[in-house]
Formats: structure tokens, sequence, C-alpha cells
């Protein structure tokens, strides 16, 4: 039996090859054909031209879509030079989101007093050291026509005192107080350039490539800027600094110090960032502002134990509106 069955499976095969053949030769060469797929000339039929319009029309539609959803996923702020990161636990950072011109360097205004503070915390051996003001710290805030903590002249305030008038308010007296006897120098003149010296020397030693400052309190003498980018690692690593947070945090502050005539003044300073008041977990850290500078602000908030840090630089006067977006895009997130 078995010789007489492999002759019939031959048989069989060969009539289902020869049909086939026939139905190939009955019936229309298409796209999907065998024929045409081994045929690299072949040209479509109508049916097929037909079927590959209907399958444009679905596919660019979500393409479309897909662009859309990509580009909402940002936060949607007027601030191109702004950059936002996740804290992490503090001593590493999470880029999170980059604006447009993240990395352009611009004047950055008032924003520039964080590095002059972590140079000053670089001795915290000194917080409590007394300095006299000057009549020369007010004559400056006067001529350059910059915000001032209104420290009178002869009082003796502490660099932790200061601190909070240079911070707080803003006050560009502080911030001179500071720079005049953080540096070194015979002159006022050279302890000042010693002080910025300083400030550039931070900036390289934390890797900030597109900062550069030529003042200690924000009035540029031309050559004084950073990136947003930039600014918000300043603002990360200046939060790391205990006293840094504890100053920044504050809505208000209400403090004494001996005064030149024996008798006891008391200051109150007010912070200039809105954030604190109309932001649930605001942190602070910097506002800054000037004609060419536009609007700054550099800043933090904490939710569930996460720590966001951004900064804005060359915004307009929404800068608070739109840092409350990027910070609720950033929690989302």
């Amino acid at each position: 039996m078995g010789s007489h069955a492999r002759p019939n499976r031959i048989h069989r095969t060969g009539v289902r090859i020869a049909m086939v053949a026939m139905v190939g030769a009955a019936l229309p060469i298409t796209a999907t054909g065998l024929a045409q797929a081994a045929t690299p000339g072949a040209t479509h039929s109508a049916d097929d031209q037909q079927d590959a319009h209907r399958q444009q029309a679905v596919e660019q539609p979500a393409a479309d879509a897909a662009q859309d959803v990509k580009s909402q996923d940002a936060p949607q702020v007027k601030a191109d030079h702004a950059f936002l990161l996740d804290a992490r636990d503090g001593s590493q950072e999470r880029e999170m989101w980059a604006g447009a011109k993240a990395d352009e360097s611009v004047s950055m205004a008032s924003t520039t007093k964080i590095m002059t503070a972590l140079v000053v915390l670089k001795h915290p051996e000194w917080l409590e050291h007394g300095i006299q003001i000057k009549q020369e710290y007010r004559d400056y805030v006067q001529k350059v026509g910059a915000s001032t903590a209104d420290l009178q002249t002869g009082d003796t305030l502490t660099v932790r005192q200061l601190l909070h008038a240079m911070l707080i308010p803003s006050g560009a007296d502080a911030a001179r107080a500071l720079a005049d006897h953080y540096g070194q120098g015979a002159t006022t003149d050279e302890r000042i350039a010693d002080f910025v010296r300083q400030m550039n020397d931070e900036a390289q030693q934390l890797g900030l490539k597109g900062t550069h400052f030529d003042t200690y309190d924000g009035i540029s003498n031309g050559n004084n800027h950073s990136t947003a980018r930039d600014m918000a690692k300043l603002g990360q690593r200046a939060m790391l600094q205990p006293v840094f947070a504890e100053v920044v945090k504050n809505q208000q502050f209400k403090t004494e110090a001996p005064a030149a005539n024996g008798h006891t003044r008391y200051y109150t300073w007010n912070n200039t960032d809105q954030l604190l008041s109309t932001y649930d977990g605001a942190l602070g850290i910097k506002t800054g502002s000037g004609p060419e500078s536009g609007y700054a602000l550099v800043f933090a908030a904490k939710r569930d134990n996460r720590t966001l840090v951004g900064a804005i630089l060359k915004d307009d006067a929404g800068r608070f509106d739109d840092a409350k977006k990027i910070l609720d895009w950033g929690f989302a997130h």
C-alpha cells in the first residue's frame, strides 16, 4: 500500500498548484497580491489609491492630535526665560521643564542678591557680628534709585539682620554693607570689587556657565547676567542653607538694633514676594525688577514632601501668575 500512496499525494499536490495558477491568471493583481508585492515597478489601482487616501485621512488627524497633546504638556505661560527643577532631596535636582529661552543669558536684576547671600553664608561664624551703617550706603541707594531697607546711619545691625534687610525688602543698602564688609581691600571700591570676584568664583564652582556678576545688588554696570536655568540652580543651592531658607520664607520681619544716639531702632520689612501670601506651600526666594531687566522671580514651593524650584527672567508684571502655573504643572507631574 505504501508504494501506491506516495504517487497519489504527488498527483494531488500537482492539481493544487495548477488550480492556483489558473486562479491567479483569472483574478486581477492588486496591491495586496503576491505578484505585485514581488514586482517593484507595479502601479496602484484606483481602489488602492482610495484606500491610501482613506488611511491618510485617519492617520493625519491622529498625528495632529498627538502634536497638540505634546505642546499642551507644558506650563501654559507667557514667560520663555523660565526653568523648573525638582529639588528631590536637596543635594540633587531633576530638570522638569525649560522654557524656549531658558539658556539665554539676560539681566537678572535683584535676584543677584541670592549669590550675595551665598557668599556671605560661607562664613556662618560671623552671623552675629555687628556692622555699623555708613552714610555712604544711604547715599548710594539714593544715587542709583535702588530699593532700600531704609537703614539709618550709625545703627549697628548683625550680619543675620542685614541678610533679612537685603532679601526681604530687597535692600541695596544692606547688600552694599555686606559687600563692603566681606570684601578685601583698602577702600570701599576695592572691597566691593573683591566681593564681586568672590561671587563669580562661586558661580564657577557651582557650574553656572551662563552667569556673570558685575555687581552685588543687581544694579548692573553692563555685564551682570544669567539664565533661568542657572538661577533656578542657584536658588536650589541657596535653599540648602538653613539660614537662607529661614530668611526668605518671611512675609514680614521685625527687628531692633542699637541706634547711634544710644536708643533702640525698630525696623519692619515686608517681603516683595507675593507668592508667600497667595500660593499654598510657597517657600519664597527672591524677586527682581528693573527698566532693562523686566520682572524676575526665583521661587520655591513644597507639597507632599516634594520641593520644586524655578526661575523666571525678563517677564512682565504677570510673573507671579506664571510662577503659580509653572508650580501647578510641576506638582501635577
